[in-house]
């Protein structure tokens, strides 16, 4: 199944845990172990500007304004019930 639409962009939701991208996700779970933008750009060997952009749209798409929050989130929905 396509998770474009007509005209190239995402289907699915926009905002919220399952709005982000495997990307996004992966640098997710990785603040929420606690670690810093520096060690997640090692863990994922990416640059830290990546890591600040994956940030950026995580904050913006869970409508956060922190880190502790970010981790809140990933315990609710990566947490096995």
């Amino acid at each position: 199944m396509s998770r474009t639409g007509t005209r190239g962009r995402r289907a699915g939701p926009r905002t919220g845990w399952h709005s982000l991208t495997e990307a996004e996700l992966r640098v997710a779970r990785l603040v929420a172990l606690g670690l810093s933008n520096r060690a997640v750009a090692a863990e994922l060997v990416l640059s830290r500007h990546t890591v600040d952009s994956h940030l950026r749209h995580i904050f913006r798409k869970l409508g956060v304004n922190s880190r502790v929050q970010v981790a809140r989130h990933a315990l609710l929905h990566e947490t096995p019930r």
